[in-house]
């Protein structure tokens, strides 16, 4: 069948844009959303069941439609969550808002089109008929759309060293995916833990295993040995921060940002100031700049950027300040199988080479950048002139409406949603700025459809 609009990924971004299109098509028209996640619509962040796993976002600012900014605070309280829009959710719960949401919208008595949910993957894609493009999926199927939406999330980054020498025991206490969280149930209470990385997923891990009664060392090891920064009860107002006027060279740029955030009563504020702007802040820096950024300053931004719920850091900060936590800053080397596990790696700006025993090893790295190598659908469409990377290999390159850019007139009209896009947009991976894009993209679709 070929459809009006064919939405490839089943994660945030997949759902956001299937439900703009179903509000905006006539009901003449009909969508094809394709994907193999059994969690349809949640992801992996949404699918936790642990209460301490929130959002790091207040409940306020995380409505799917940008248009309607109480729809998840009315959704809360509809189910009797004494959660203010201030306050930070559940992760679970807005997973479960985000399959309501969907849901009301399927079953809505009103004409509207015709929508395919298809458990299935995208393995390959032709051009058909010029203006169609069709995708063979793993079930033996093929479907084509006249519009598609490129909506394929990332998953874990992989682990920075090779494991495969270790034997088959040893390589079952290494969790590559921490957020299958029934190896928690194999952890002994007095065992020892290490975890790689040191960003949100590492306080997500760290609280997870505090609730199953963990009560042994916990060993954080990163590269720079920086993990994320609080937000506050009571945020002051955001400053009034003119983008034009900042520099656009990265080393002035992070200069006048450090000297705005020693006159703020809180820095918090000169980020907040940024925070509806960072897209035109970004797209302003020459490529050349936007690299030095990814190079020096990304994992400042991060956990300056990216805070946790102050409740959740007050948990995990608690747990460093008694010693249960420990973060250290190296470069992971080797893992060598002893009567453990033993890690070696560099203590950063030294060239002293550190071991450290753990019984267990936890990878929370982060996610892998959305370039075209994670992909063997992205790589085929690549192979075949319909998608090319970005210049900074971040995703997909596209243009300011998310159009993916490339040099067949004759192909359809294919779009990107989310993570893909961040080399055009960079913030492109929370819900405010994935659900304003995912609506531009279903109007886009929309004015084409009669």
């Amino acid at each position: 069948m070929i459809y009006d609009a064919v939405v490839v990924g089943s994660g945030f971004s997949a759902i956001a844009t299937v439900c703009n299109l179903i509000e905006l098509m006539p009901s003449s028209a009909s969508i094809a959303v394709v994907g193999d996640d059994p969690g349809f619509g949640r992801g992996t962040a949404y699918r936790t069941e642990l209460h301490l796993h929130r959002l790091n976002v207040p409940a306020g600012r995380m409505s799917l439609y940008p248009d309607r900014p109480n729809d998840f605070a009315d959704w809360l309280r509809a189910r009797e969550r004494t959660l203010g829009a201030g306050d930070f959710a559940s992760r679970q719960d807005y997973g479960l808002y985000i399959r309501d949401s969907l849901a009301e919208l399927l079953r809505h008595k009103k004409p509207r089109c015709r929508v395919d949910v298809i458990k299935a993957k995208a393995t390959g894609c032709v051009e058909r008929y010029g203006a169609v493009l069709g995708f063979q999926l793993d079930n033996g199927n093929e479907i084509a759309g006249r519009n598609v939406v490129l909506c394929l999330g990332v998953g874990n980054a992989k682990l920075p060293v090779d494991l495969s020498h270790l034997s088959a025991p040893a390589r079952s206490h290494v969790i590559e995916n921490p957020w299958r969280l029934s190896w928690l149930r194999r952890v002994q209470a007095a065992d020892s833990v290490c975890i790689l990385g040191s960003g949100l997923t590492m306080i997500d891990q760290v609280l997870a295993l505090s609730a199953h009664g963990f009560t042994g060392a916990v060993t954080v090891l990163s590269r720079r040995g920086l993990a994320p920064l609080s937000h506050v009860r009571a945020p002051k107002p955001a400053l009034d921060i003119d983008i034009a006027a900042l520099p656009t060279r990265m080393s002035l740029l992070l200069h006048t940002l450090r000297a705005e955030g020693r006159d703020a009563d809180d820095w918090r504020q000169v980020l907040d100031g940024l925070r509806p702007q960072t897209k035109a802040l970004w797209q302003r820096l020459p490529v050349e700049e936007r690299r030095r950024f990814l190079r020096h300053a990304l994992p400042w931004w991060n956990i300056h950027r990216h805070r946790v719920a102050p409740d959740v850091f007050a948990r995990f900060d608690a747990m460093v300040r008694s010693g249960q936590v420990s973060i250290r800053a190296g470069y992971l080397l080797d893992v060598e199988e002893t009567d453990r596990l033993t890690l070696h790696y560099r203590r950063r700006g030294t060239s002293e080479v550190v071991s450290l025993g753990a019984d267990w090893i936890v990878n929370c790295t982060g996610m892998e950048r959305a370039g075209l190598a994670h992909s063997p659908l992205l790589n085929e469409m690549h192979r075949q002139g319909l998608i090319d990377a970005d210049p900074l290999g971040l995703g997909i390159a596209v243009d300011s409406g998310s159009r993916i850019v490339h040099d067949k007139s004759s192909a359809p009209a294919i779009y990107a949603v989310g993570a893909l896009t961040a080399g055009q947009f960079w913030e492109i991976t929370a819900v405010p700025d994935i659900r304003v894009q995912a609506q531009k993209v279903a109007q886009s679709i929309a004015e084409t459809v009669m």
